[in-house]
């Protein structure tokens, strides 16, 4: 097992685990920073401070009591749909790969994609506000032509590691689909 630190697109640290099952079986798990209380409670106190301007203008009392609920389900809402606390990739040489992602809140969202459907995973690139950057993706055959590629599934959609990081992951996954 080794443990190793990259940064994402915009330059935060991210942390690179890779397990080796087997000689056909390897785990790529992308980690990215927990979320800033400091940050939650910024969030938080501006809402409810502008709710008291508008509370202190209007004296209705709604005012207050809608932007405690609305800060409550706007956190419950990131916390359980939006922010991921890390993503992983297990490819099986022989059966398939496995897309998992592990959001705030618990909950875990795995996606599994046979061997037999993957053509190749490359590192594509694409322009994102203004930049180029670079993501890991599986191309799935097409089922009519198996020599075109009917779709593209990026990987590490949430934590965009730059580079260097798709890199590492690339190679160990073309040794193991090699051996296919």
């Amino acid at each position: 097992m080794e443990d190793e630190v990259f940064t994402d697109i915009d330059g935060k640290a991210i942390s690179l685990e890779c397990q080796s099952h087997s000689s056909f079986c390897r785990e790529f798990t992308i980690s990215s920073a927990k979320m800033s209380i400091g940050r939650v409670m910024v969030y938080t106190c501006t809402v409810w401070l502008l709710a008291y301007v508008v509370f202190f203008f209007t004296q209705n009392t709604a005012v207050l009591s809608s932007a405690i609920i609305i800060t409550l389900v706007g956190m419950m809402i990131h916390i359980h749909f939006v922010k991921i606390d890390h993503e992983s990739l297990l490819i099986i040489g022989s059966l398939g790969i496995q897309v998992s992602s592990s959001f705030a809140s618990g909950r875990e969202s795995t996606t599994f994609i046979e061997i037999g459907k993957i053509k190749d995973i490359v590192i594509n690139e694409a322009i994102y506000m203004q930049r180029v950057i670079y993501y890991l993706c599986v191309l799935l055959k097409d089922p009519a032509d198996p020599d075109s590629v009917s779709s593209v599934v990026p990987l590490f959609q949430s934590s965009k590691p730059r580079l260097n990081c798709l890199v590492k992951v690339y190679k160990s996954c073309q040794e193991i689909l090699a051996t296919c």
